[in-house]
């Protein structure tokens, strides 16, 4: 018995027509026949009667469908998950992120990936910009999905979101119900900041922006991570200027209101190693330009 047979078994199964399965299959008739015949030798019982009123299953062949079907799906996935070895699609692959990335662009990605290749673990960790500069360069990273501008020689990157900055404030505070805020209300406020050790770019541009508005900000928190930042203004102790993802984030507690200035864009890179020739990194990667536009 060949995997030949029980294709042609099925199709003329479904056709229950010779000339039609003939057709379907890409041959002639006495090929067909013949094969056919070679099978029900090979199972010892005939699967089809043949009479003026054309092709029937016998209760053999009628029992025989189901199991036929199942030996070439089953051949089907041996032959995939042999290919998927060969090309270096299985095993796992190291992915840092950082966790704003979690509301703007990582679960569609990751979606779509797994769908395509499920047996490729992908082992997610997060991190900031400047740990994951690190473990990317030591390739303890095989990607990285960053918060930066300073990206080293020998990297290559795909812009994955950009977004604006947005205010951040209690619930309670007294400008929470504006519809759009100016920079310049904020001056007094307590601030809370992800640090510049953990993203320097963005420490600076928020700096920026405040000394822009006129201003200084007064930072009496800061933290690794954003969520945190929204976390703690939605305990009432301060105000922030915040990706505006970070909407999604559900917090109870925190009001998010639009600037009425346009601000530089909080934005997204996937980042890896140029040189790293990896089967399962590029098809991460096609997950990734799928989502994404390339960086220009």
């Amino acid at each position: 018995m060949e995997f030949r047979h029980l294709r042609y078994f099925l199709v003329l199964a479904e056709e229950l027509h010779f000339g039609r399965a003939a057709q379907r299959l890409s041959i002639t008739q006495p090929p067909l026949s013949l094969n056919i015949q070679q099978l029900e030798a090979s199972v010892g019982a005939p699967l089809f009667t043949r009479n003026s009123r054309g092709v029937q299953l016998t209760a053999a062949g009628q029992a025989f469908v189901p199991a036929a079907r199942a030996l070439l799906d089953q051949a089907g996935q041996a032959a995939r998950e042999a290919r998927e070895v060969a090309q270096g699609l299985v095993g796992s692959l190291q992915i840092g992120f950082a966790g704003t990335v979690l509301y703007r662009g990582l679960p569609q990605i990751l979606k779509a990936f797994a769908a395509a290749h499920p047996r490729l673990r992908l082992v997610l960790r997060e991190m900031s910009s400047s740990d994951q500069l690190i473990d990317l360069m030591h390739e303890r990273l095989d990607l990285g999905f960053v918060h930066t501008t300073r990206v080293p020689a020998g990297f290559s990157q795909v812009l994955v979101s950009s977004q604006p900055f947005v205010a951040c404030l209690p619930m309670a505070h007294a400008l929470a119900r504006r519809k759009r805020l100016s920079l310049a209300a904020l001056q007094g406020e307590p601030f809370a900041m992800v640090s510049r050790a953990v993203s320097p770019d963005y420490h600076e541009r928020i700096l920026g922006l405040c000394a822009d508005a006129g201003f200084s900000p007064e930072i009496r928190y800061e933290l690794r991570h954003w969520l945190s930042v929204v976390s703690l203004v939605a305990q009432g102790l301060g105000a922030a200027l915040v990706p505006a993802a970070l909407q999604q984030a559900g917090l109870p507690g925190a009001v998010f209101v639009p600037l009425d200035v346009e601000t530089p864009p909080y934005d997204t890179h996937c980042l890896w190693k140029t040189e790293r020739d990896q089967a399962g990194l590029a098809a991460f990667l096609e997950a990734v330009r799928a989502f994404a536009q390339p960086v220009q």
